[in-house]
């Protein structure tokens, strides 16, 4: 069937596809949209998404679509093998509107998995130069041959996949350098004090599990996460004389013990992404009954996550400072959170903890 290079449909489902390119988070959803377009766009019996892999000596199935798609997932594919592998090696785009006709046509994949192979375009993926995998369309449905506006619109569909691709590694590597930074800042702060030893990291997964009875979610969920890992950081601060400088005229106005909290404070407020933890930590030495710091808020005046944190921090004093473990640990905080309900801690989140320490999980360490 021809095709209608002055139809605005095809543009149109391409622009759409780029809009999703960053509002859709899971690449697999995106490259298989990706390759059902290619395939219904241009009347073919399968697509598919081949990556290089790490050491760039082969490509795997990334997408299969069509009737053989599961047999073809299992199956590599040698660089500089079969036209897929041509077109890794060599970066560039192959029509073959005869694959008998063709000499770098390897049949066996086709023995292997049972598709017929009559025909196919291939186009390179290539992100700033860098050959991402490969992209094809087999088989046109009416026989008729590949044209060069197909080429164009599967062109432009490959870079698509190319930039889905790219986007979701880089997120993934920052999201690794994030978190072993967060990871090397909360060992930062257990060698502040050895009776700091694994609390940031402890307060942090209570804190969350607390959330998640609560069903808190989301942004919510992340920044009471990064302020149980980080609430304090500001131990960190108070022995760095620049800081206790640069915060001289806040700290002189508080008691000992609030200074940590403020100076955890001070060295977040500049990191975009933990504003919305700040405050968590501000605020996680407040009680419900108002008698706490530092702006003696009560009931539900003081956020969730600071209420939680509050208790959190009260059952880590106990595993810290009383060298208790095992069910003598779980029984005082039992009792901790029963002699604290309405006055120091939420009701709400002591049961949401009670129902957590009566679990026989890991959640925390006893």
């Amino acid at each position: 069937m021809a095709r209608n290079p002055e139809n605005g449909a095809d543009a149109l489902e391409i622009l759409t596809l780029a809009g999703n390119l960053t509002s859709i988070m899971d690449l697999d959803f995106l490259l298989q949209r990706i390759g059902d377009v290619a395939q219904s766009m241009l009347n073919c019996e399968a697509s598919s998404i081949m990556l290089l892999d790490e050491e760039r000596k082969s490509l795997y199935f990334k997408l299969a679509t069509g009737a053989k798609g599961s047999v073809m997932k299992k199956m590599v594919i040698p660089v500089g093998q079969g036209i897929a592998g041509w077109v890794a090696e060599h970066k560039e785009t192959v029509v073959v509107n005869d694959t008998k006709k063709d000499p770098r046509f390897a049949g066996h994949f086709d023995k292997a998995s049972g598709f017929v192979t009559r025909q196919l375009l291939a186009v390179p993926m290539i992100m700033k130069g860098e050959l991402i995998g490969v992209a094809e369309v087999l088989n046109r449905r009416d026989n008729s041959e590949f044209t060069d506006y197909d080429v164009k619109v599967f062109t432009s569909l490959a870079n698509l996949a190319a930039a889905a691709i790219s986007n979701t590694r880089q997120m993934q590597t920052q999201k690794n350098f994030f978190s072993h930074v967060l990871e090397m800042l909360g060992e930062s702060i257990e060698a502040v004090s050895p009776k700091l030893d694994s609390h940031p990291a402890n307060t942090a997964y209570l804190a969350c599990a607390i959330a998640r009875k609560l069903g808190v979610e989301d942004a919510d969920y992340r920044n009471i996460y990064y302020a149980g890992l980080l609430h304090d950081i500001g131990y960190i601060g108070l022995k760095n004389r620049r800081l206790v400088s640069e915060a001289s005229l806040v700290l002189s106005s508080l008691p000992p013990e609030e200074q940590h909290v403020a100076m955890s404070v001070k060295m977040l407020e500049g990191i975009l992404i933990f504003r919305g933890a700040l405050p968590v930590i501000r605020h996680h030495h407040e009680k419900f009954d108002g008698s706490g710091y530092p702006a003696k808020l009560s009931g539900e005046a003081i956020p969730l996550g600071a209420r939680i944190l509050r208790l959190v921090e009260s059952l880590e004093e106990l595993r810290m400072s009383a060298g208790l473990s095992g069910d003598e640990l779980r029984q005082r905080a039992k009792a901790e959170l029963g002699n604290g309900s309405g006055k120091l801690f939420d009701p709400r989140v002591v049961q949401a903890a009670l129902q957590i320490l009566g679990d026989d999980n890991k959640t925390w360490v006893f």
